[in-house]
């Protein structure tokens, strides 16, 4: 049985992933109000561990504080978004190299595990089935951390992986969907690395975020 301080702590830290998980995948919208009692009646937990989740967001970049004004969500931006794809780029691609140096056949196996969830969820979006965009987003996710798994930096690793959250959000806010050119770049990628082609897959994962940045931006939902 948890004892009471531990039972804050359970309740504060599933409350704080509810609300990042509703950030990311739009369910909050970017500048909307964050009311303390609003969300105490939707995430169970008390007005002082609320006001401790906010302040954590607003760390991370994904919530705003007001002030004596409150809280809000963060807002978003064409340039913001570039910017975001810049670093994911740079992180990304640096922790590719090593990853494509240092991998073993676990690493491998990661790999190949990671992408066929992948491409199974991809499949079910050609065809049209768009009931489960988390868990097709959850499984990109996946994919491009097992790509840098290998690298040896836990430090560089947690730093992709805000990035890439946040480049996640503009990807759902925009509902961005590139069907078969995504699909095709990740099994580019998956073939580069299993052959250690480093060179190759960073030109690949290069057209395939600045990809997702400009089709993101064509649906004219981000300005």
């Amino acid at each position: 049985m948890l004892e009471p301080a531990e039972a804050t702590a359970s309740i504060g830290e599933s409350a704080y992933h509810r609300i990042r998980s509703d950030i990311l995948f739009g369910r909050l919208e970017p500048e909307q109000k964050l009311r303390l009692d609003r969300l105490k009646a939707t995430y169970g937990a008390s007005i002082s561990t609320l006001r401790e989740i906010l302040n954590r967001l607003s760390s991370e970049g994904l919530v705003v504080a007001e002030g004596q004004r409150g809280f809000e969500v963060a807002p978003v931006s064409a340039e913001n978004l570039k910017e975001i794809a810049a670093l994911r780029l740079l992180l990304e691609s640096h922790a590719l190299r090593q990853s494509f140096e240092d991998g073993d056949m676990e690493w491998e196996g990661r790999i190949v595990s990671a992408h066929h969830k992948l491409a199974s969820m991809e499949a079910r979006m050609k065809a049209g089935d768009r009931s489960e965009t988390e868990v097709w987003k959850r499984y990109d996710w996946e994919f491009h951390q097992a790509l840098i798994s290998a690298c040896g930096s836990a430090v560089l690793i947690d730093t992709h992986a805000g990035i890439f959250d946040k480049y996640l959000r503009y990807q759902m806010i925009a509902l961005s969907y590139r069907g078969d050119i995504a699909a095709e770049e990740h099994r580019t990628l998956l073939k580069c690395a299993l052959a250690r082609d480093a060179a190759t897959a960073c030109e690949v994962l290069e057209r395939h975020v600045n990809g997702g940045v400009e089709h993101a931006l064509a649906k004219g939902t981000i300005v």
